[in-house]
């Protein structure tokens, strides 16, 4: 069984940074591509960002491409997705989730993933 949760959401100013973590937990032996997605009300998930086991191929979609950098600690079970120059657009739920894959395999579509974390609030004012 594996659980991810999610950490470091909360309200900034149009323009600043946050930063994300997802820890893994329970099945750590194993090798999990990763991604982060996000909800606004109202709206279908959205990919933002994912990234291989390996850390070595990563994938942004053109919203987020050039502000949005994420990355993964695996000695910590950890993914991180650094956000700059945020918007009030970039308000939503945000989730990560993890696949069991291959180490240089990126999955870049919410019905790959298997496991899914409870969300965090990412609010941008104006």
């Amino acid at each position: 069984q594996v659980q991810l949760v999610e950490n470091g959401g909360g309200l900034v100013q149009a323009g600043g940074s946050l930063r994300l973590s997802c820890a893994l937990s329970g099945r750590t032996d194993r090798t999990y591509a990763m991604g982060w997605f996000r909800q606004a009300p109202g709206k279908d998930r959205e990919f933002v960002a994912a990234i291989s086991w390996n850390g070595r191929n990563t994938y942004y979609p053109d919203s987020v491409q050039g502000r949005f950098t994420i990355r993964r600690d695996n000695a910590k079970d950890t993914m991180y997705l650094q956000m700059n120059r945020l918007k009030p657009g970039d308000t939503a739920v945000y989730y990560c989730a993890a696949v069991e894959a291959h180490p240089e395999l990126i999955a870049g579509t919410a019905d790959q993933y298997t496991h899914w974390g409870q969300g965090t609030q990412v609010t941008v004012s104006t």
